[in-house]
C-alpha cells in the first residue's frame, strides 16, 4: 500500500500525543523524560536547542533508539519517557511514530522549537 505525506503525518499526529511546555517541563524535571531535538544540525548551530535537550536529527532517530546497533544512544530506553520537537511538530511526529513501532511506549510531540522557545522553555546553544 502505498501512503502520502498526509497519510503519514495524520497515523503519527493519532499515534503520538501533543503536550504542553508545562507538560514537557513537568516530564523532564519529575518524570526523567528525555528530550530530543530531531531538527538538522545545521538548524540546532544556528538557534540552539531547549534546553537539556539531546539533538538526534530524524534521519538517525533509529539508530540512536535500537540497542541492538553500534549507534544506540543509552539514553534511549523504553522505559523512561521521550519527549521529541523539531522546527514545527512535523518530523517529532514522524520521529515519535517510529519510536512507538519500535516499543516505545511513552511518546510525546511537544512541537516546534520556537513555540517552545518563545512559551518560556529555556534555550542553550548547540
Amino acid at each position: 500500500m502505498t501512503l502520502t505525506v498526509k497519510q503519514l503525518m495524520a497515523a503519527a499526529n493519532e499515534a503520538v500525543p501533543k503536550i504542553s511546555v508545562e507538560e514537557a517541563r513537568k516530564l523532564v524535571t519529575n518524570g526523567n523524560a528525555l528530550l530530543v531535538d530531531v531538527r538538522d544540525g545545521t538548524e540546532v548551530a544556528k538557534s540552539g536547542k531547549l534546553k537539556g535537550a539531546t539533538h538526534v536529527s530524524r534521519g538517525m532517530i533509529e539508530f540512536r533508539a535500537d540497542s541492538e546497533t553500534p549507534y544506540h544512544d543509552p539514553q534511549f530506553r523504553k522505559d523512561r519517557p521521550v519527549i521529541l520537537y523539531c522546527a514545527s511538530g512535523g518530523r517529532s511526529a514522524l520521529a515519535g511514530k517510529v519510536l512507538k513501532d519500535m516499543g516505545y511506549g511513552n511518546v510525546r510531540n511537544l512541537g516546534g522549537f520556537k513555540d517552545a522557545a518563545d512559551a518560556g522553555f529555556e534555550t542553550e546553544p548547540a
